[in-house]
């Protein structure tokens, strides 16, 4: 039995969802105590139990203690195993979270898999669906598995009108590395909006060009049908030889486009400024694969309190170090 303690360091959702996916990929049960214990509302909420419950129908498993406001959980798996799982979340919850938990371990199933998520496909609080299928799928199937994402329909935050599906053919994971961008393919904009005057996405899209110094043809208005709801989002993409990175800014109530676009082309610049591939949030990512092919590296830009702490956890669950050193204007993380 593993043992989690959230009283020590940064042990939110993701570490959760971290150790729910090595341990139905490791099929080693664990115990998480003082689940969320320095966060304003402790134990588990309404997505945390979602991503529980996924992890759970995948492989099986036992478990103790999985209940609203619960700060102790027991998760015993049994063999993770293929088939066709449909998930509904409800409260506004993200597709993406419950994807990444459920993902790792289908990778190295006894068979296809196919998963429908129905939620938020496009909240703050979790990678988007761009990014998911643009610049984390990707890496994953150079990793030898193959993934077919697709989206059934747009969700914003708190609305639960979207979802995605994905298609996973398993196979032996292989190292991978990314050690640089390459040349640079495309680069484009897209604002995103539904319910909403398509004003404020043209003014989002003014603000990136001036900021960037891109023309017409890079920048994309997308009006959604007011089925999906109320909503709007940002998205740049930049498309290089290796690699595809996706940065995403959300409209808030209150906060004015422009505001929202120039937040977002000021990561996007900051980037752009250095060389290093793999931004931070696409970095959080590639770590649970990556350790469950064995090995493997990449250079990014900077090392964010997810990826240290799943580096804890990998360790936990895998016995295999995750090195970060610095390297060029970033660092290299290594599995070995």
């Amino acid at each position: 039995m593993i043992e989690l303690d959230g009283a020590q360091g940064e042990a939110g959702g993701q570490v959760l969802r971290s150790a729910l996916a090595l341990s139905v990929g490791t099929r080693q049960p664990f115990r998480f105590t003082n689940i969320r214990m320095h966060r304003e509302m402790p134990g588990l909420l309404r997505q945390h139990l979602a991503a529980i419950n996924a992890a759970a129908d995948v492989s099986n498993a036992d478990t103790q203690g999985a209940q609203l406001g619960s700060r102790e959980l027991v998760f015993r798996p049994r063999r993770c195993h293929a088939g066709e799982y449909t998930f509904t979340l409800v409260s506004g919850g993200a597709c993406s979270l419950v994807l990444q938990t459920v993902l790792p371990a289908l990778l190295l199933a006894d068979g296809p898999s196919v998963v429908r998520i129905t939620g938020c496909t496009h909240t703050k609080t979790a990678p988007p669906f761009d990014f998911l299928q643009r610049a984390f799928v990707p890496l994953v199937e150079r990793m030898g598995a193959r993934v077919k994402l697709s989206l059934s329909g747009y969700g914003f935050h708190p609305q639960i009108t979207g979802g995605l599906q994905a298609e996973i053919v398993p196979a032996p994971l292989r190292a991978i590395s990314i050690d640089e961008r390459g040349a640079r393919v495309s680069q484009f904009a897209e604002a995103y909006v539904a319910s909403l005057p398509t004003e404020l996405a043209q003014r989002e899209l003014l603000t990136l060009s001036r900021h960037l110094h891109w023309n017409t043809d890079q920048l994309h208005l997308r009006s959604l049908p007011s089925a999906v709801g109320k909503g709007n989002a940002i998205t740049v993409t930049l498309a290089y030889q290796h690699i595809t990175e996706v940065f995403t800014g959300f409209g808030e109530a209150g906060v004015r486009g422009e505001v929202v676009a120039q937040s977002l082309a000021e990561e996007v610049e900051a980037y752009l400024a250095r060389s290093a591939p793999v931004a931070s949030y696409l970095a959080d990512q590639l770590l649970l694969p990556m350790a469950l092919s064995g090995r493997g590296s990449f250079v990014t830009t900077t090392l964010s309190p997810h990826l240290l702490s799943n580096a804890i956890v990998i360790q936990q669950f895998t016995g295999r170090k995750v090195v970060a050193d610095p390297y060029m204007d970033g660092y290299r993380v290594t599995i070995a």
